[in-house]
């Protein structure tokens, strides 16, 4: 009996763990209501989402002075807001914690507000890694 117990905690832990991190064709199906908006095609949020988050919803980056936050790395200086950033506008009307749970509905409604303001050049990744060649980022179960 004793064996079980250490047994199932591993796997909790594993099953936690394992939910905050997307493969590429699941983050294809979360993603579909992004693909075309403002003319960015689903293979290209998937090589952007790798190259910044590693498809790793909890991804915190400080940078600079301010902090980015999850799959699509929300700055908290102008679009989300936090207690390591006070003065945030929080454009996106959402606490930056908010960006780091596996429910992205909220991420991808803040992602729509930045690309309606700034466009995808938010996302350096993009032009350099994201914007030709995108094959390797389709799913292939789509």
């Amino acid at each position: 009996m004793m064996s079980v117990v250490p047994l199932f905690l591993v796997s909790i832990l594993l099953s936690a763990t394992q939910a905050e991190q997307f493969t590429k064709c699941e983050l294809s199906q979360v993603l579909k209501d992004l693909a075309g908006y403002r003319g960015i095609t689903l293979p290209e949020w998937i090589c952007v989402t790798f190259h910044i988050s590693g498809f790793d919803t909890q991804t915190v980056v400080n940078n600079n002075g301010s902090t980015e936050y999850g799959l699509f790395q929300i700055n908290d200086k102008m679009w989300c807001a936090s207690s390591q950033n006070p003065q945030s506008k929080n454009i996106c009307g959402i606490s930056c914690d908010r960006l780091l749970d596996d429910d992205l509905r909220d991420d991808i409604k803040c992602v729509k507000k930045i690309l309606d303001i700034k466009g995808i050049g938010y996302w350096l990744a993009h032009k350099p890694l994201c914007s030709e060649k995108l094959e390797q980022w389709l799913c292939e179960k789509l």
